[in-house]
């Protein structure tokens, strides 16, 4: 079996960081990869991720990841194209032996929150209104708060998925 390394389009991971999913379609990548081949997924020069073929469509590339390194990427080393581009078998190993493909097991655990003041005649009316304003502001306006599991003064509040400052008085020093 072939070893392949494949780019996925900047706005395509820049929405793919965003989310926990258990597969990525690549568009028009599908080229000489067979199903069950491995591919190192690279975005922004730096691999983040390995994952098998599971299937194509057309020109579609849908790959199952196996390990994803979204927060601490790898260096490319010249790999990927707009094509899938076969990797030298001793590079392929390398770089996914360097990927972690943690289990659950032994992680902490975090909460996770959006906080926002709502007005409402009812308490299901203001669930109704939250529900709106997140499917509204999204990601790229509402910021999520993290923290360590009894550590509430390690939070840190994130913006499209990368961490971004709240603090008002902050920003009027810079």
């Amino acid at each position: 079996m072939a070893q392949w390394a494949v780019i996925i389009p900047a706005e395509q991971w820049a929405t793919e960081r965003l989310f926990h999913n258990e597969v990525v379609t690549v568009a028009g990548a599908a080229g000489a990869v067979a199903p069950d081949e491995e591919v190192l997924l690279v975005a922004d020069d730096q691999v983040v991720a390995l994952g098998r073929a599971a299937k194509t469509e057309g020109d579609d590339l849908t790959l199952t990841y196996l390990r994803r390194q979204f927060d601490a990427p790898l260096p490319a080393e010249g790999l990927g194209g707009a094509r899938p581009v076969e990797v030298e078998p001793e590079t392929f190993r390398r770089l996914a032996a360097q990927l972690r493909g943690e289990s659950a097991a032994g992680l902490p655990t975090w909460l996770v929150s959006v906080a926002m003041p709502i007005e409402a005649a009812t308490p299901a009316e203001a669930v109704r209104q939250f529900w709106s304003h997140v499917r509204e502001l999204g990601p790229a306006e509402l910021p999520t708060y993290v923290w360590p599991t009894g550590d509430e003064l390690s939070m840190l509040a994130f913006v499209l998925g990368a961490e971004a400052n709240q603090d008002p008085e902050e920003d009027e020093d810079e």
